[in-house]
C-alpha cells in the first residue's frame, strides 16, 4: 500500500514523529525528490511547498527502482499539486511600517505604528488595526521582533484550552506544546516525550487551521504514518479534516527564503 499527501504538515529534516531516517536526494524524469528511507510499513509521495518539493518515505526493504516506479506512476498528480502552490498567494516582504497588512486569526490587519519613549508594545485596535509602539530608531528587525514577540504570546494564551478539548476526542495525553517559527513544517510530535510542536505561522491562519494540525500531531501519537489506520483516526476525530487542511494549504504564506 501507498499514500499520496499534498501540503503541509510534513515530516522533515529525517524524522518521523522521533523516528531516525536516512535522506538522500534522486533524479527521476528530470524530477528531483528527497527520499526518505525509514522503518515502516508502507511508501508515502508527498508534495509540499513552497514550490512543490517532492518526497518519498519509503520502507528499508525497498529499492531505488522501486521508488523510482512509485514517483513515475504519480508523476501527473505532482505535476498539478506543484501547478497549485505556484499559483498560491505569498506575503511580500515586510517592513513593519504604518499601513502595511499583517495577519492575525485568519484575518487581515492594517499595521498602525507611532514611536515614542516608553515600553515598546502590540495590541489589537479595534477590528481592522494592530497597533505598535516602538522607540525612536527601532529598526526593522526590532519592529519584526516585536510583533512575533506578541504573536507568540497570543497563540501561547489560546493552546491549554484547546488541548483540553481534543484530548478526550483523540484519546492522548498531551505533556507538552512548544511553539517554534519553521519554515518546512506546521507541527511535529515526539511520541516518546508526548510533546507537539506548533509553527509560530499558525496564529496568522484561521483557527480552524491551528486546531487541524494540533490533532493532526495528536493522531500522530497513535499512528506515526499517513496510513489508513492514521486517516481513520482523523475521520473519527475530526470528520471535515481534508477541508480544514485544504483551507491552510490556499492561505497565503509567509515571505522566506524556504531553503531545505
Amino acid at each position: 500500500m501507498t499514500t499520496t499527501e499534498a501540503g503541509p504538515p510534513e515530516r522533515s529534516g529525517g524524522t518521523a514523529c522521533g523516528q531516525a531516517a536516512a535522506s538522500r536526494q534522486i533524479k527521476i524524469r528530470g524530477t528531483l525528490v528527497e527520499v526518505v528511507r525509514k522503518d515502516i510499513k508502507h511508501l508515502h509521495v508527498g508534495v509540499y511547498p513552497p514550490h512543490g518539493r517532492v518526497r518519498v518515505a519509503t520502507p528499508l526493504r525497498l529499492d531505488d527502482e522501486a521508488v523510482r516506479l512509485a514517483v513515475v506512476s504519480r508523476l501527473g498528480w505532482i505535476r498539478r499539486k506543484r501547478a497549485e502552490f505556484e499559483k498560491q498567494d505569498r506575503e511580500s516582504q515586510r517592513e513593519y511600517v504604518t499601513g502595511e497588512s499583517h495577519y492575525f486569526e485568519g484575518r487581515r490587519y492594517r499595521l498602525d505604528v507611532t514611536k515614542r519613549d516608553g515600553r515598546p508594545k502590540v495590541w489589537l485596535a479595534g477590528n481592522a488595526r494592530i497597533g505598535m509602539r516602538v522607540r525612536p530608531g527601532a529598526d526593522c528587525d526590532a519592529r519584526e521582533a516585536l510583533l512575533y514577540r506578541w504573536y507568540r504570546r497570543q497563540l501561547r494564551a489560546r493552546l491549554p484550552a484547546l488541548v483540553a478539548k481534543w484530548e478526550p476526542k483523540v484519546g492522548v495525553r498531551i505533556a507538552e506544546v512548544r511553539i517554534k517559527k519553521m519554515k518546512t513544517l506546521w507541527g511535529a510530535c515526539t511520541p516518546e516525550a508526548r510533546r507537539l510542536w506548533v509553527n509560530l505561522e499558525l496564529v496568522k491562519k484561521p483557527p480552524s487551521c491551528l486546531e487541524y494540525i494540533l490533532v493532526h500531531e495528536m493522531v500522530h501519537l497513535i499512528e506515526r504514518t499517513h496510513n489508513a489506520r492514521f486517516r481513520e483516526l482523523m475521520d473519527r476525530a475530526m470528520p471535515l479534516w481534508h477541508s480544514r487542511r485544504d483551507e491552510l494549504n490556499r492561505s497565503p504564506l509567509a515571505h522566506e527564503d524556504w531553503s531545505y
